[in-house]
């Protein structure tokens, strides 16, 4: 017994001596890539050390060290993606007043794109939208001065400059043969987050950014229009209108897209890490009490509009009306440094509760329309202003015409209110046809559900 006892305990012992050589000779390599991996940090920078003295010391002119560092570590995250970058004390001090809603230059957002400054969208009533600038443009000077391969930091703080003073940017656009210049006077941005307006019976609620004033706007303003109504009896669905809206907060886009969800998957976000990985999930409660809703993007919404419009369609909750949006699928969190900076770092990539992502794709409509140009007045052709005529003229306008005998005057009244609401809606059309598009899908779905209503329960509605 002892004996068998003896080589339990021998093999007991062989067997973690032999672990133990077995760690080592897993470990030993390990331990000496990871040696030689610091050692090649250390000596990269301790070239990066070098070239710093040299240029302190050799350049032409003398530099700034704090300048030549502050270039070094923003050269070091722009070079990681257009999204990433170092803001100094003064720059993330006007980012956290642009959240707040009101800043100051021209009211463009901006990105970069092969070497030069693009424009992601122009925001509402702001100086650059009154000027034309639009979702696309290129922007290749700045008063005469040329942005091709500038840091897009230093290409917005060549916009910015006092309210009043005026600006030339040089506009490289789609479909125009020649870069043209375009003037423009800066202001202070004051952003109104949500709009509001009734068309017919439907309620367009028009959303500019993503700040810390976008859900409870949409929330207030919802409200006031169906109360401006009648109440939610009155109002046959709701236009979310994200058009040219280049996004902001993640937590704004969780809170609008959970007020149209009772339940389910908003947004994920996936890191470089399990760990940093997480998922969004609606809330019981819609402030649309289930009527249809119909989502407006194009080419100008970016990150949080594409995160509602992806959240509404991937859950069959609305209809995503217009042209393919921005594609920008990133979340970049803002880090606060030493010496009042910070830094915007790529964190994450976003996820739509589907599983798709929309980085560099963008969300696709459901139904695609297009927004014809706008044609200023008198400058149609001939032929245009023919066919205007003849689609305006009708028997009523003709003299000596016969009455109509078979109406009353309330059927009399009622097409004429009916008439008055087509008129209406013509206008609509020629000043902006996508979301007269929107209004009208909606007028259908409630036609369809008026006529799905059995007699006797239509007898009881009314």
């Amino acid at each position: 017994m002892r004996r068998e006892m003896r080589k339990f305990v021998i093999a007991a012992l062989c067997g973690t001596v032999a672990g133990g050589v077995l760690t080592t000779q897993l470990a030993g390599p390990l331990i000496a890539q990871e040696a030689e991996r610091s050692a090649s940090v250390y000596e990269q920078l301790d070239l990066f050390g070098d070239i710093f003295e040299r240029i302190r010391n050799q350049y032409v002119e003398e530099v700034a060290t704090d300048d030549l560092i502050e270039a070094a570590i923003n050269g070091m995250l722009t070079s990681l993606d257009p999204h990433s970058s170092y803001m100094g004390p003064d720059d993330f001090a006007a980012m956290q007043v642009q959240t707040r809603g009101e800043f100051g230059g021209l009211g463009i957002e901006v990105t970069q794109e092969n070497g030069f400054i693009k424009v992601v969208s122009p925001m509402d009533d702001t100086p650059a939208a009154k000027a034309g600038i639009m979702a696309g443009d290129f922007i290749t000077q700045v008063d005469g001065k040329s942005v091709s391969g500038m840091m897009l930091d230093d290409a917005v703080a060549l916009m910015r400059g006092p309210v009043g003073s005026e600006i030339v940017v040089t506009i490289v656009r789609e479909g125009t043969e020649e870069p043209f210049d375009v003037s423009i006077i800066r202001d202070t941005i004051t952003v109104t987050a949500v709009r509001a307006r009734t068309v017919g019976e439907t309620v367009v609620l028009r959303l500019t950014t993503f700040n810390d004033q976008t859900f409870p706007g949409l929330e207030k303003q919802l409200a006031e229009k169906v109360a401006e109504a009648g109440g939610m009896d009155r109002v046959n669905g709701f236009v979310i209108d994200l058009r040219n809206n280049p996004g902001g907060l993640l937590t704004q886009a969780i809170a609008v897209s959970d007020a149209f969800l009772d339940a389910g998957e908003i947004v994920s976000t996936r890191g470089r890490t399990p760990q940093d990985s997480e998922r969004m999930n609606a809330t019981p409660g819609d402030l649309a009490q289930g009527k249809p809703i119909v989502v407006l993007i194009n080419g100008g919404s970016a990150s949080a509009s594409e995160i509602v419009a992806g959240a509404l369609q991937d859950h069959r909750r609305a209809i995503v009306v217009g042209t393919k949006s921005f594609g920008k699928g990133s979340v970049q969190t803002v880090i606060p440094l030493r010496g009042d900076g910070a830094m915007r770092l790529t964190t994450a990539r976003y996820y739509t509760p589907s599983g798709r992502s929309i980085q560099a794709l963008g969300v696709m409509p459901d139904i695609v329309v297009n927004q014809p140009p706008v044609v200023p007045e008198g400058q149609g052709t001939e032929a245009q202003a023919a066919q205007d005529a003849l689609d305006n003229q009708f028997e009523a306008d003709l003299p000596g015409i016969l009455a109509n005998d078979s109406m009353t005057d309330a059927e009399r009244q009622q097409l004429e209110a009916d008439r008055a609401a087509a008129e209406e809606s013509a206008r609509l059309r020629d000043e902006d046809y996508q979301l007269a598009y929107a209004v009208d899908i909606l007028k259908g779905l409630s036609a369809i559900a008026v006529s799905e209503v059995p007699a006797s329960d239509a007898a009881a509605a009314e």
